[in-house]
């Protein structure tokens, strides 16, 4: 496969025509071609008028004569993907492992472990796509939460809610095998080759269930309503699991994945208390940011903003400010802000969007850097932090999980208002106006204010007046990390393997499914059933 890029179009030009521009530079024939496919698009509005930015794969009727032409013609040579080989391991698991958390990283590191003829067991405490999807309905709509099925707990975890971004900067070969699972399991076509590829939140639901079939027809069982309340050691090892709710009982086991996602805070208490070491990891709190959609394609498009040809309008945005960045994080276009508490009494906002992505209002978290030395390096400080944070922002917003907001120039003048103009807040359980200042400690504030001022400068507009903040974003991340060794197992107990965002290694659906699929290939070239 030949791959050529930058071919930089306009507006009005079509996928056909990015395929003869490729042609065209690569010096060959259709007829000569076994494929000439779109590998990714993007758009570019840094200079008007906008450019479509295709890269092309061409598979040449002769493979052989591949590299050649693309030295020639200074195209890149790019060799075909291999199939994922795992080795099968010699050692005997006289029970089948068990994978604790059914979101992407346990999702995952279920799927391999079923395609490799290891029969996993799932335990998810929170219920199935259909009774947790009611759960959260019920929440939005009454204010009844519940703690074990919401916006964080759930099949599918956190992201199920949170627009189904596919973007990382991980590079990992594995995250082809990802994307090549989503499309097979009805993902749509376009997250192989958009730049910034999301499913959706509606789209995604079906998808997740759809793999959670393949496990079970491939002999895994997967165990909702069934929580992990402690570990069996054996001579130092895993021996086996304790489980509550549903399926409460023992289950032994001799591998444990333990996938449990970034709000599992009773769990990680379970895990220090086993003689786990937990230390606090960098993570970052803020605010959700709320604009008019249409005010943003303006300032990133100008006088092309509205054409059909073009996303909508995505951003991303750092500034260091002394020792703290701040950035925004889970940029939502046409989305909403997500009411995503999973504790009673406290509020957590997070953002989502439709796979249309056609809401009137832009979100993204505008969060600022938090660091280990914050917290003497105690986790459970951490996680202490998050949850005080948390209650205050309930607190303010009067109770029954209302949220505080406040308008971006109140905001940055401290003035404790929200005035409501032309962008309507869409956090669902209603909002109060709050000096959201003053629910963070002063020097995160200040530096969100001076954040701000910065994006400013880079999208005109940013910081006006009728934009609105609505607060408090607290689960950007994990607090906390779980050591582990080159073999993706645990030191303190053998026989486990932390993985994805709540271990701390990951932050994101593809970085934490590639990060639970190298754990259940830990476990596979190990074991055989």
């Amino acid at each position: 496969m030949i791959l050529i890029r930058d071919i930089r179009l306009p507006l009005s030009a079509s996928a056909e025509d990015a395929k003869a521009a490729a042609l065209a530079a690569l010096g060959v024939k259709r007829r000569d071609t076994a494929s000439v496919e779109i590998a990714k698009l993007s758009a570019d509005a840094r200079r008007a008028p906008p450019k479509l930015v295709y890269t092309v794969a061409v598979s040449l009727a002769d493979a052989s004569a591949e590299q050649a032409r693309a030295d020639a013609a200074g195209c890149v040579f790019a060799p075909a993907p291999r199939p994922l080989c795992v080795p099968r391991g010699s050692e005997t698991l006289a029970h089948p492992p068990v994978v604790c958390g059914l979101g992407p990283a346990g999702l995952f590191a279920a799927l391999l472990l079923a395609r490799q003829g290891l029969r996993p067991v799932v335990l998810e405490r929170g219920p199935d796509m259909a009774r947790r999807t009611e759960a959260v309905e019920r929440f939005l709509q009454t204010g009844e939460l519940d703690p074990d099925a919401n916006i964080q707990f759930g099949e599918g975890g956190a992201g199920t809610f949170s627009d189904g971004k596919l973007t990382t900067r991980i590079h990992d070969p594995l995250c082809a095998y990802i994307t090549e699972t989503l499309l097979r399991h009805g993902a749509p076509p376009e997250i192989a080759w958009q730049q910034r590829p999301h499913i959706g939140t509606d789209r995604l639901c079906g998808v997740i269930t759809s793999i959670r079939k393949e496990i079970e027809a491939l002999g895994g069982r997967v165990l909702f309503g069934t929580p992990l309340t402690g570990l069996m050691l054996r001579n130092g090892r895993l021996a086996g699991v304790s489980t509550g709710g549903e399926h409460a009982g023992e289950i032994p086991c001799e591998a444990l994945v333990l996938a449990v996602g970034h709000s599992a805070r009773d769990t990680f208490l379970m895990l220090r208390d086993a003689g786990f070491t937990l230390t606090a990891k960098p993570f970052s709190v803020g605010l959700r940011a709320e604009h008019r959609q249409e005010a943003i394609d303006r300032a990133l498009y100008h006088s092309a903003a509205g054409h059909p040809a073009l996303p909508k309008g995505e951003y991303q945005l750092s500034q260091h400010i002394g020792a703290r960045c701040v950035y925004t994080f889970c940029m939502c276009p046409g989305g909403t802000v997500a009411a995503a508490a999973s504790e009673p009494g406290g509020v957590v906002t997070n953002g989502m969007s439709l796979h249309a992505r056609n809401g009137p209002n832009a979100n993204a978290a505008v969060a600022v850097s938090v660091s280990p030395d914050d917290f003497d390096g105690d986790a459970l400080k951490a996680i202490a932090f998050q949850r005080r944070l948390e209650q205050s922002a309930c607190t303010a917003g009067g109770g029954q999980y209302a949220a505080p907001a406040e308008d971006m120039d109140s905001f940055l003048r401290g003035a404790e208002r929200l005035r409501i103009t032309n962008v309507q807040p869409t956090y669902p359980r209603g909002v109060t106006p709050c000096d959201l200042g003053a629910l963070l400690p002063d020097d995160l504030t200040n530096a969100l204010r001076a954040g701000l001022r910065a994006f400013d400068r880079r999208i005109s507009g940013y910081t006006a007046p009728e934009a609105i903040l609505t607060g408090l974003e607290t689960r950007t991340s994990s607090p906390v990390r779980l050591p582990r060794g080159e073999n993706g197992e645990s030191p303190d107990v053998p026989g486990v393997y932390p993985c994805g965002e709540g271990a701390g290694y990951a932050g994101g659906i593809v970085s934490a499914a590639v990060d639970g699929l190298r754990a259940a290939m830990h476990i596979a070239a190990r074991f055989r059933a």
